[in-house]
């Protein structure tokens, strides 16, 4: 199975139409019916990303973004969230709350599928430049300084000699007219 995204979904039908989505595009999908166990399950699982419903009983969407955002272990993990109530400035709120994508219901397959496509990308990316190697002090200074930087920066004496004058005053070096 391909990337792992957790599915935090109480409506039955919804949660296995996400589910069943995302398995057959060739993702592994692991869905989660009761919010209070999102975090937990989170945790457990390590998702690439979280499918998160908003309208929630116990707890709500918005209070779970929160808490995975808080969390050390799933700050990093790209949430996009699912809202059949997209009243204004809904998006605005769940953004703020640290969703990274948002994606209203009902649904468009070809809309949901690309915006999981989008936030893995995302994800990868981050991973990679937190994978990357930190260069050096001394390497950052090297890649910062250009190649007449280094040379006036060299000790005296330490530069290569300058090839001598040939021609006249009125002939360019090498002997052609000025």
């Amino acid at each position: 199975m391909g990337q792992k995204i957790l599915v935090v979904e109480d409506n039955e039908l919804n949660l296995r139409l996400f589910c069943d989505l995302l398995r057959a595009h060739g993702y592994a999908a692991e869905p989660v019916r009761d919010g209070r166990e999102a975090v937990a399950r989170a945790r457990a699982f390590a998702p690439d990303l979280v499918v998160m419903d908003i309208q929630m009983p116990h707890v709500t969407g918005l209070e779970l973004i929160e808490q995975m955002k808080a969390d050390p272990e799933l700050m990093a993990t790209p949430i996009m969230a699912v809202t059949a109530y997209a009243a204004k400035g809904d998006e605005e709120r769940i953004r703020d709350a640290g969703a990274e994508g948002y994606v209203s219901k009902p649904i468009s397959v070809v809309k949901f599928v690309e915006a999981v496509g989008t936030l893995l990308k995302i994800a990868a990316a981050r991973q990679a430049e937190a994978a990357a190697p930190v260069p050096t002090e001394a390497e950052e200074v090297a890649e910062s300084e250009g190649p007449e930087t280094r040379e006036a920066a060299e000790p005296e004496g330490q530069a290569a000699p300058e090839e001598p004058q040939t021609g006249t005053p009125d002939e360019a070096p090498g002997g052609a007219p000025i």
